[in-house]
């Protein structure tokens, strides 16, 4: 047993240095040596062990990345030495005017030495490190006093739990001061993603990752692609360095990511070139630039040039020109996603904007169009920040003369003519058609899904080729393919068509669950169609149902009641099921499981580290228990993961019980 326990201890200390190895090389020195999935791999390994072991675990082991319980607010926290704001100057007048400056109170003309960096736009921080382990993370707050977010900035995988010290010594105390910032890549994944939901977009990363860094659970923190460039200091104990550029190389010998692409400049002409350089580069850059931070190197000047009210005099932002233009909206149409999310859309004046031409803009959902109060007609601010497409300002008033007129969102799809709903308290405009064009190639994935029909071959790129070539116009076509169409398709061949036809075949045998899952009804997943499918006991009972009736189904409240209800009046949606019947279809109803869990209602929140949802509800309903998609008073237990939304606000102030991964596993084994 103690042998047992000693390779355990060995195996777990060397994953977690192979880990953090990894980790600094891709995360800080941007040059990996093992593929993501050897990562992952790894990375999974060591988890799984201090899960099952977490008395061998070691302290800052990089699995702490994935976040810890919430807290109910943020502590106070004091600054080692106050984080400063800096001056801006716009031009290289003003920049020469700050070097004159600098040189008088030093009394010398000759030309200085600079570091000068991208000015990150980000959200500022300082972490702390006593004797080389991090123990606070903080947000500027007033210059004085921060907010305490380390269990936070511990989520940030660029971000060192404990110095390295195979480089540089590292200082007793070390406070280290940089910007957290959202890579564009993330951010416009993050807004596409909450568009799409219907819910608030973010105006530029900087307000994404303030968001993100101000979760009190920082579990969702840790969900978040945040990332962190060091550029400053405040208090260091011993200090070994004499100059900024010095205390930049050594951040990289102590694992920590330093602010990329900065140099070291004399005077102003070389100043304003790098500055220049800069401007031309900030678009092809992963993450967001809105000047150059210029610094005077020495770190004996810098103390002696010390500060002017709450700005260092060794140091000024030269900003670069705004990248805002004004424009007039000439119409607003709406465009169709693939989930059947109408978006609004501004068709403009064309107009220059940092270099390119925009003729559009997206206006997001009807919220933000009521909260700017835009119109067609108006002349409006435009401004480019973290996208390539800008997004509207605000409106110019002033500029308007009477004949702005007020857009309403279409009743019906622009697209196929099918019903468009809004569900209360939802910003989203939707369409309910089941064959809409514009979302029909996600529709298809969804119908073969493992969770709805589970149909083999039928993959995303052939999905593509099928509505590109028009030879599907909604689910019910795909039983019309024949072998020859679908062998002459790309990377098909005749046993690859074969086999899918033998698949669609078999998939015409399945359960009226799993068929009014793949219809793809919003609100309604597995669980759901399961309940109806036992309550109504055949098709024609659940497309019958009016929303009453549908309300005293257990786990459908009124919400799910429309939804279901506005699916089944939209008569294209009617004509695809009588299509998908005619096809051969033959439905069978399945009788209620019985088990430990039989009676009881859950809800799933949040993602789930050790098991995926559907693999979760599969063991929730296998033992006889309900997962539904909203949280009532019926619920028995809402199950909380990382990011739980709003699921979790409304089980606390319900009272239902609240459980955790482990706490679902208990039940599930037994032992709840």
């Amino acid at each position: 047993m103690a042998e047992s326990s000693e390779a355990l201890k060995a195996e777990i200390r060397e994953l977690t240095a192979r880990v953090e190895e990894h980790g600094y090389r891709y995360h800080v020195l941007d040059a990996p040596t093992v593929t993501d999935s050897e990562y992952d791999e790894m990375f999974r390994r060591l988890s799984r062990l201090e899960q099952e072991h977490p008395e061998l675990a070691l302290p800052n082991s990089p699995t702490a990345k994935v976040g810890g319980p919430p807290v109910e607010r943020f502590a106070t926290v004091r600054h080692t030495l106050p984080m400063l704001s800096l001056d801006n100057v716009t031009n290289p007048d003003e920049l020469a005017d700050f070097e004159q400056r600098v040189q008088r109170f030093l009394k010398s003309t000759d030309p200085l030495e600079y570091v000068v960096e991208p000015k990150i736009d980000g959200v500022g921080v300082e972490l702390v490190y006593e004797d080389g382990v991090l123990t606070v993370g903080s947000t500027r707050g007033d210059g004085t006093d921060g907010e305490d977010i380390t269990q936070n900035v511990r989520t940030i995988r660029s971000v060192a739990l404990a110095l390295r010290r195979d480089g540089a010594p590292v200082p007793r105390l070390l406070a280290v001061r940089g910007e957290v910032f959202y890579p564009t890549e993330g951010f416009r994944r993050l807004n596409r993603q909450r568009e799409e939901a219907g819910e608030y977009v973010f105006a530029n990363p900087r307000n994404a990752a303030a968001g993100a860094l101000k979760q009190l659970d920082s579990k969702i923190t840790a969900s978040r692609p945040l990332d962190l460039f060091c550029h400053g200091m405040g208090a260091v104990e011993p200090a070994s360095f004499a100059s900024q550029s010095d205390f930049h190389a050594r951040l990289r010998d102590w694992g920590l990511k330093p602010v990329p692409l900065t140099r070291v400049c004399r005077g102003v002409d070389e100043i304003v070139a790098y500055q220049e350089e800069m401007e031309g580069r900030r678009d092809g850059l992963p993450y967001e630039i809105d000047g150059v931070v210029v610094k005077v190197n020495s770190l004996e000047l810098q103390r002696r040039l010390g500060q002017i009210a709450r700005s260092p005099r060794w140091a000024m932002a030269y900003k670069f020109k705004p990248r805002q233009s004004t424009t007039r909206i000439l119409d607003i149409q709406t465009q169709v996603g693939r989930t059947g999310t109408l978006t609004p859309v501004a068709h403009l004046e064309p107009v220059q904007l940092a270099g390119v031409t925009v003729r559009n803009a997206s206006l997001h959902n009807m919220d933000e169009i009521e909260r700017k109060d835009i119109r067609v007609g108006d002349t409006i601010v435009l401004e480019r920040a973290g996208d390539v497409i800008p997004y509207v300002v605000r409106v110019v008033e002033e500029e308007r003369d009477g004949s702005e007129r007020a857009f309403a969102m279409p009743v019906l799809c622009p697209m196929c003519g099918s019903q468009v709903y809004r569900e209360e308290g939802e910003a989203a405009y939707r369409c309910v058609g089941l064959s809409c064009p514009a979302k029909l190639k996600e529709s298809l994935k969804f119908f073969g899904s493992r969770n709805a029909l589970d149909i083999e071959g039928l993959g995303e790129k052939l999905i593509e080729q099928l509505v590109e070539k028009e030879l599907v116009a909604d689910s019910a076509d795909l039983y019309s393919l024949g072998e020859e169409t679908l062998a002459s398709l790309e990377r098909m061949g005749v046993k690859s068509a074969q086999n899918l036809i033998r698949e669609l075949g078999r998939s015409k045998d399945t359960s009226l669950a799993r068929f009014v899952t793949a219809l793809g009804i919003r609100h309604v997943g597995e669980a759901t169609a399961k309940v109806l499918a036992e309550h109504f006991g055949s098709l024609d009972g659940i497309m019958g149902a009016e929303e009453e009736a549908l309300t005293e189904v257990r786990d459908v409240g009124p919400e799910v009641a429309k939804s279901i209800a506005g699916f089944f009046a939209e008569p294209g949606n009617r004509r695809v099921i009588d299509k998908l019947l005619a096809a051969g279809f033959r439905l069978k109803a399945e009788a209620p499981a019985e088990g430990a869990l039989t009676g009881l209602s859950f809800v799933l929140t949040g993602s789930l580290a050790t098991m995926s949802r559907s693999e979760a509800q599969k063991s929730i309903v296998a033992l006889g228990g309900r997962v539904s998609g909203s949280v009532s008073g019926k619920t028995d237990y809402v199950v909380v993961g990382v990011d739980p939304g709003s699921k979790a606000a409304k089980a606390e102030e319900l009272g239902v019980r609240v459980l955790d991964e482990d706490g679902l596993r208990a039940l599930l084994e037994g032992g709840g």
